[in-house]
């Protein structure tokens, strides 16, 4: 018998970072995505949004990849998101790139927080400022060239 918790931190935005996520209808997308994980067994700890971009802090089944669950979620959303253009009318996708890091339990609450407060965080930092610091943090090798194509 395996005893895990796996929990990530994930972040991922819409194509060329276009402001698609409406704070308006933001709920009703934090509601589909509680739905998706509840589907796939795994558990919501925290989400939330800024116009260009999703933060969720999730922990998985240890039978389920990272990349699979970001891939799955994507297609999922997107789908929920065009079929509601009167709601959504910016978005067309998602960008490729994502960042998903761990996060052990005792930084859980912390990473939670933080998420919680993306609004406030944002009137000082930019969704590139952030991701480049999310990797820096991890330690997390790219070059800046790749990182924001879409």
């Amino acid at each position: 018998m395996a005893y895990t918790k796996l929990i990530y931190h994930i972040v991922f935005r819409p194509h060329w970072s276009v402001p698609a996520i409406t704070e308006v209808h933001e709920r009703d997308l934090f509601a589909f995505v509680n739905g998706f994980c509840n589907n796939h067994k795994c558990k919501l700890i925290r989400i939330n949004s800024m116009p260009d971009h999703i933060h969720i802090l999730v922990s998985l089944p240890p039978t389920m990849a990272v990349a699979s669950f970001v891939h799955d979620l994507k297609i999922a959303a997107g789908n929920f998101l065009r079929g509601h253009p009167d709601k959504f009318p910016l978005f067309t996708g998602w960008a490729r790139s994502y960042y998903a890091g761990t996060c052990g339990p005792m930084d859980k609450e912390r990473v939670r927080r933080y998420i919680m407060r993306q609004k406030e965080h944002h009137k000082k930092k930019s969704y590139k400022q952030e991701i480049l610091r999310q990797l820096k943090r991890a330690g997390i090798e790219y070059d800046e060239k790749y990182l924001f194509r879409d």
